[in-house]
């Protein structure tokens, strides 16, 4: 029987990140043959995967990495089965090995195919899956690239990137708060202007549907009902549908008794109340329109304009 030291089995945790007994275990049943070793550890990673496949995910770690020149970035999640590993210190830095590695390549399929230390980055996940106990896999996959990109990680729940079209001054704080703002509201594209009208009205209707279903619950409780939306974003609200508001606004005031002199002050604030009430799809699903998370004063296009410089794009992933 071949002798096993301690340093053959540090040499076999080092390469694979399993545990010590696991280690000396397959060292010993390989009688001392170090790729035979690391072969059994493999399998055993192979048959905990086949034993877990159905299970959920939906912990783990999202991490980011940027490039020397901040001009590409890269996001993902590694996902396992509990918080606990998912904070776990090994689980963190075998997430952002991963991050570093997934930067230079466009797709999760060919980043999952690609060499890892002699195995595919899909090998790997399944022997970590052996050493760990818990199913693991990459779950988002995100690259972006531009002029200047930032990133923000929330937690390590959440991460986000950015990407605007000059690397000016103050790139870094300007992707940074904008990438937190992703991570924070999400959004699936820059402007409401990017939205078909076709898809617009479909999100009404949907939402009429879901209002009323409610209100005939709520009615049937002597509950209060909510006001059915006639429009929900920017681009409904035409000129005509503007004016519109102004005449009703001026009519409330009128009601009220309040002075007409004052009318001029009040007007702004109960129309932009009307934009905002009107406007929610922009707000959940276009980037520019949303309030900034750090002054809600302003729209987040608002904040973007006095750097000079336009958002070209922008990514998320998250657990869950």
């Amino acid at each position: 029987m071949a002798t096993i030291t301690a340093a053959d089995v540090n040499k076999l945790r080092q390469s694979t990140g399993a545990g010590m007994m696991d280690c000396k275990k397959a060292l010993v049943e390989a009688e001392g043959d170090f790729d035979k070793a690391i072969q059994i550890l493999r399998e055993k990673g192979q048959k905990v995967a086949a034993n877990r496949s159905d299970r959920e995910s939906s912990e783990g770690a999202a991490v980011s990495f940027i490039n020397a020149d901040n001009t590409k970035g890269a996001i993902l999640t590694l996902n396992c089965e509990t918080d606990f590993v998912g904070k776990n210190e090994a689980f963190v830095t075998l997430a952002k090995d991963l991050v570093e590695r997934a930067i230079n390549f466009s797709s999760k399929e060919e980043f999952l195919a690609s060499d890892f230390n002699g195995i595919t980055v899909a090998e790997k996940l399944i022997e970590q899956t052996g050493v760990i106990g818990e199913k693991i896999e990459i779950g988002g996959f995100e690259i972006l690239e531009g002029a200047f990109v930032g990133s923000y990680v929330h937690v390590n729940k959440i991460a986000a990137l950015t990407a605007i079209s000059a690397p000016i001054a103050n790139a870094e704080t300007l992707t940074k708060d904008i990438s937190m703002q992703v991570a924070s509201m999400g959004a699936d594209t820059l402007s409401y202007k990017d939205f078909d009208p076709a898809f617009v009205e479909s999100e009404l209707a949907a939402r009429i549907a879901v209002i009323e279903k409610d209100n005939e619950e709520a009615a049937r409780l002597g509950k209060t009902l909510k006001n059915v939306p006639k429009y929900i974003s920017f681009s409904q609200l035409t000129p005509e549908v503007i004016k519109q508001a102004e005449e009703d606004a001026k009519a409330e005031l009128k009601a009220e008794g309040k002075p007409e002199q004052i009318w001029d002050k009040i007007l702004p604030g109960k129309v932009q109340r009307f934009i905002s009430d009107n406007t929610t799809l922009d707000q959940e699903k276009a980037l520019l329109d949303q309030n900034f998370i750090k002054d809600d004063s302003k729209k987040v296009g608002d904040y973007v304009k006095g750097f000079n410089v336009e958002i070209t794009g922008f990514k998320r992933v998250t657990l869950g």
